[in-house]
């Protein structure tokens, strides 16, 4: 037999020497006897092939290793490449800086820990594609080069060559085209397809991502739920032998804010928000009093276990962190063993007023109580944060977790930083009521997103599939007829041939793995990631034009000539 793979380690034991030798598959002992193979010299990383025959291990079974039970004795041995000495390590769980693991990409992705990582992700998406097919969706692949709409983020933008002076988008997603397909009798559609989007980065974020696609016509929401209930739960099951109890459960928009002040909320724990304007009045505190007579919120959350757990300092910066958030400061208070004690809200809280407060959040005497006052959407995110905070701080989620949610009937809009409209989906997204009659921040969208422990797998929507309702809300966007001719001229004119209604959702596929595996960042996912700068540190991509290949491309740069130019800053660790 012949065996091919990398050198990992080489062990001399006397007149015997020993190679770990590995491929994408594990480590495999190999043992060089005779002095014509022993004198052959293998660095680290080395690319070899080996011929030989298949043995029991003399030395007995290695259970650390999957082919432990067995070596490959070495009749022959070439050597294909010669490596040089790597600038770090080839195994798991190796301290390493990103930068230099970014760098070298190629030698990262050797590790097993990111093979096994690249082979789940491949298990993970071929399970999914099966399913759907198994439900009679067909794969449609949309175009990549596309013309730019407003989807809520920056296109990137490719000039055209044959067209001076015009230019292609990258698809943010494939949303117009799905739609079209439902107009074109596909009936059911899914892809999973590439989407690119010039924003900021984060930890679970890239400018390029992949996300599986869906769409299908003549569906209400819970159709759409169903199918993807079904399609995970059998996935979950074929990729990673985890059973998930279906159906997910469903919570609207308003009662996840209201419970868990962020509308993608982990159910994993409890410390819910609860309301306490009522006891406002009994307590005689003139700042909550005051917030409740300007149209504000005051609400709490009662920390188990707090008041003996959680310390003046760690206070202090919980403080500090509810002021990032846009709160004035934070008000606590801990009860004591004898029902009174500590923080800016004990004088508050003597005798049946505490009594009353403990009532209404159901705590007792040994939790911490942090409330916040003020405005109703900086209320919901200050005390939303904070439970996610003191989860993670005091080790409150338990693990081997899978809670979905799907969160439901969300605002249809909500206000930019201009004062105007803008979509909280986007603009294609169906509403409650379709002649969007009242007051734009009162209305309700048929939008929904998928959570999973505390994070948005994806957004979906029955979408309008009537051409005067998405005229009304292109102008309720500031839109006006003109430009949604010249930007949306082919989806209205579809529109007006007879469209289904119709209905999808897409689940990044970076993110969910990423879960899957129990990691905090998408980049151990992705074979090639970009960094937080969107650059590629080992083709030091973006880079520099040629002046030639601009002027074929009928473009001239503005841009000040760089300097030395760095591929970009590290990604989050």
């Amino acid at each position: 037999m012949t065996l091919n793979g990398w050198v990992a380690r080489r062990r001399d034991h006397k007149n015997v020497y020993f190679v770990d030798l590995r491929d994408r598959y594990g480590l495999t002992q190999v043992v060089l006897e005779g002095e014509a193979l022993r004198a052959e010299t293998l660095g680290p990383e080395d690319v070899v092939a080996v011929h030989g025959r298949v043995q029991l291990r003399e030395a007995g079974p290695n259970r650390e290793l999957a082919t432990g039970e067995v070596e490959v004795v070495a009749e022959s041995l070439e050597v294909l490449a010669r490596s040089e000495l790597p600038p770090f390590e080839i195994k798991s769980g190796i301290e390493t800086a990103v930068e230099q693991r970014l760098q070298y990409r190629f030698l990262d992705l050797r590790r097993p820990d990111m093979l096994a990582n690249l082979a789940h992700r491949s298990r993970f998406i071929g399970a999914l594609r099966a399913a759907f097919l198994e439900r009679r969706f067909l794969e449609i692949e949309t175009p990549i080069l596309t013309r730019a709409t407003p989807e809520g983020a920056r296109d990137y933008l490719v000039p055209s060559r044959v067209h001076p002076g015009k230019w292609y988008a990258l698809p943010q997603s494939p949303q117009i085209f799905k739609q079209l397909l439902q107009i074109s009798g596909t009936d059911r559609y899914f892809q999973v397809a590439r989407c690119f989007r010039d924003e900021d980065l984060r930890a679970d974020r890239q400018p390029e991502f992949t996300q599986l696609d869906m769409e299908m016509s003549f569906v209400e929401e819970e159709d759409v739920w169903r199918v993807w209930e079904e399609v995970l739960a059998q996935t979950f099951a074929e990729a990673m032998g985890v059973e998930l109890p279906t159906p997910f459960p469903r919570l609207r928009w308003t009662e996840a804010m209201e419970r868990f002040g962020l509308d993608k909320p982990d159910t994993r724990y409890g410390m819910e928000l609860t309301d306490i304007a009522e006891w406002v009045g009994q307590s005689g505190f003139g700042v909550f009093q005051s917030a409740l007579e300007k149209g504000g919120r005051v609400m709490a959350i009662a920390v188990a276990g707090g008041g003996e757990a959680i310390s003046r300092g760690q206070i202090k910066k919980l403080e500090e962190l509810a002021k990032s958030f846009g709160a004035r400061g934070l008000a606590w208070w801990k009860p004591g063993q004898s029902g009174g004690a500590a923080g800016p809200l004990a004088r508050f809280c003597a005798d049946a007023s505490g009594e009353a407060l403990l009532a209404r959040l159901g705590a007792t005497s040994e939790d911490l109580i942090l409330c916040c006052a003020g405005e109703q959407a900086m209320v919901w995110r200050v005390l939303g944060e904070l439970r996610v905070h003191l989860a993670r701080t005091l080790d409150l989620i338990p693990s081997d977790c899978w809670n979905f949610l799907w969160v439901t009937h969300f605002p249809m809009f909500e206000r930019d930083e201009e004062g105007g409209w803008t979509s909280q989906h986007h603009p294609f997204t169906a509403p409650e009521d379709w002649e969007l009659e009242g007051d734009p921040e009162k209305l309700t969208s048929r939008a929904y997103d998928l959570v999973l422990n505390g994070w948005e797998l994806g957004s979906g929507s029955i979408r309008i599939h009537r051409s005067d309702t998405q005229q009304k809300v292109f102008e309720l966007l500031g839109i006006g007829p003109k430009e949604q001719e010249q930007k949306f001229g082919f989806l209205l004119s579809a529109l007006r041939y007879g469209a289904p209604p119709h209905g999808g959702f897409a689940v990044g596929l970076d993110r969910l793995v990423a879960l899957t595996l129990g990691l905090d960042s998408i980049r151990d996912v992705v074979a090639f990631p970009k960094t937080t700068a969107a650059a590629d540190a080992m083709c030091e991509a973006p880079s520099e034009i040629d002046p030639t290949q601009l002027a074929e491309v009928h473009v001239a740069s503005l841009a000040p000539e760089a300097a030395g130019g760095e591929a970009g800053s590290p990604v989050d660790a």
